[in-house]
């Protein structure tokens, strides 16, 4: 079954890649992220998705991505870093070593010129918590492949990434449902 609107072996686009930033305090970073994934695997292109806090146990996007051919994600992180309490100092070297490890894994993906879009799921996270330094991530945008697009989602992005990039999009929260006591939804949040 397919498409044939859809080519199934694109031609690289020439130009500049773009640079896009999910951030805010609102739910939907991910979310827009990989609606951004489902369209560029719609046009035959190469995606890869790696989350840097996610430690791909039970997550909705990872089965429905492994049904798009062209779209890879990885998940790399140790879970979430509570960031109202303190983590353990033990907590908080896995998280760092699962970074630089992720981090170590964009720096040869980018380089390979293999993928069309290159999502690093909360990234910002990572940035804001001293797991992965600011000025390495703006290095690597300013040097990527040029016509490679990639998005960068997470809350706290930094001034820095934001200036780079050629979209920001911040959501705000106007009113969610764990406001009102309803637990995370399966399919929904996660």
């Amino acid at each position: 079954m397919g498409f044939p609107y859809i080519q199934r072996k694109v031609e690289r686009q020439m130009g500049e890649g773009l640079i896009l930033v999910n951030t805010g305090d609102g739910k939907g970073k991910t979310t827009a992220a990989l609606g951004v994934a489902l369209r560029s695997a719609g046009c035959g292109r190469k995606v890869l998705i790696l989350q840097f806090i996610k430690s791909g146990a039970n997550y909705g996007e990872l089965a429905g991505i492994a049904l798009l051919p062209t779209v890879e994600i990885r998940s790399m992180g140790k879970g979430f870093i509570f960031h109202k309490q303190e983590e353990s100092e033990e907590k908080m070297k896995e998280h760092q070593q699962a970074a630089k490890e992720a981090w170590a894994m964009v720096e040869t993906e980018v380089k390979s010129g293999q993928w069309d879009l290159i999502i690093l799921d909360e990234i910002n996270y990572a940035i804001h918590y001293g797991l992965v330094d600011v000025e390495t991530v703006v290095n690597l945008l300013k040097t990527k492949p040029e016509s490679l697009d990639m998005i960068l989602t997470g809350r706290n992005a930094r001034p820095e990434i934001i200036e780079l990039a050629h979209t920001v999009t911040e959501m705000k929260v106007i009113k969610h449902a764990y406001q009102q006591g309803i637990k995370a939804k399966r399919g929904i949040e996660f």
